[in-house]
């Protein structure tokens, strides 16, 4: 493959218009068996092989699709042009760094790294050589958030509910990287603009690290986001919903079902809500996930979901984390004088 060595972010852009995209995958677990299935089905891309800690399973995961097992990531990348990184995430800033460093465009899964500082050496080694770097906020391309983000305009007020049941899938970081993380792009995406004060709680429960937590977030717009977080519920919830001025908007993101409640009638008139029900189509994220992706390797626009975004959601959730801190902190000193 041609070398990316270059501050140029559309070099290559005529040549990768020219050719199906080679595509790798970077362990092949939960999540990345399904980007491996994706990238072997959508035109434009070839999944050329996998690699994964177990080599069995990336044995089944290549032969399931007509690619290559291969033993480690330097050989993978000798045969790709883009590779998905969907290791856990303690080895997100490793693997990615590694794939940039070889000159490849890399969609890695959120969070983008675990430490702010290494999501931003991703995205300044991004830039100089070259390449997409794109952030697996999948949230961002669930269809009833395409039906729904027209509606959402300047954000008062908005809340989020983002549970689960106890799986160790993930516990190798707290819950705020591991779920809040979602409800913290989705709401820098609304942009409303800089942080200007934090508050949160959170503990333990049945993993080491943090698995329920609430954040307040005020932004120096005036919009406040109440965020939480929990993967030790006994039902699955995904919801958000936003209010503003003469309108609130809600959405379900596991039925892909929404609301929007507008101020209707005459002035004088009893206020009240016009009603309007939405309704996603059945198209999986992940496989628009991708496809956005390689479009934006073909004609070098920037990646809906940037490293740079993934890096700002990253350092609010780092403020979230320090804000839980004192929380618990506090909690000890109040234990201690009881």
């Amino acid at each position: 493959m041609e070398s990316h060595e270059t501050s140029d972010p559309f070099t290559h852009r005529s040549s990768h218009l020219m050719k199906s995209l080679r595509a790798g995958v970077v362990g092949v677990g939960h999540l990345g068996q399904h980007h491996a299935r994706l990238y072997a089905a959508l035109p434009g891309s070839t999944l050329i092989g996998v690699t994964d800690q177990d080599r069995d399973r990336a044995g089944v995961i290549a032969g399931r699709h007509g690619a290559q097992a291969f033993e480690n990531l330097s050989d993978l990348l000798k045969a790709v042009d883009i590779v998905s990184v969907a290791v856990p995430t303690s080895g997100h800033y490793a693997v990615a760094k590694a794939c940039l460093e070889a000159g490849k465009h890399v969609l890695v899964e959120k969070p983008i790294a675990v430490r702010p500082a290494e999501a931003n050496e991703l995205v300044d080694l991004a830039k100089a050589k070259g390449c997409r770097l794109q952030v697996g906020h999948s949230e961002r391309f669930n269809p009833i958030m395409q039906v729904m983000r027209p509606q959402i305009r300047r954000p008062a007020f908005i809340e989020a509910h983002r549970m689960g049941t106890y799986s160790e899938r993930g516990t190798d970081v707290d819950v705020v990287l591991d779920l809040m993380i979602h409800d913290l792009d989705l709401v820098l995406s609304f942009n409303p603009g800089p942080v200007e004060e934090v508050r949160a709680a959170g503990v333990p429960v049945l993993s080491s690290t943090i698995d329920i937590a609430n954040a307040r977030i005020q932004f120096q717009s005036g919009c406040v986001a109440n965020l939480t977080a929990s993967r030790v519920s006994l039902t699955k919830m995904r919801r958000l919903r936003v209010f503003q001025q003469d309108s609130y908007v809600s959405i379900d993101f596991q039925s892909r079902q929404g609301i929007v409640g507008r101020r209707a009638g005459n002035p004088g008139d009893k206020p009240g809500f016009a009603i309007e029900e939405c309704k996603g189509n059945e198209e999986e994220p992940l496989k628009l996930q991708l496809e956005s992706f390689l479009n934006a390797i073909r004609t070098g626009a920037s990646p809906v979901v940037s490293g740079e975004d993934g890096a700002a959601a990253l350092t609010v959730a780092h403020q979230v984390l320090a804000a839980i801190d004192s929380f618990v902190q506090r909690n000890a000193e109040q234990g201690a004088r009881e």
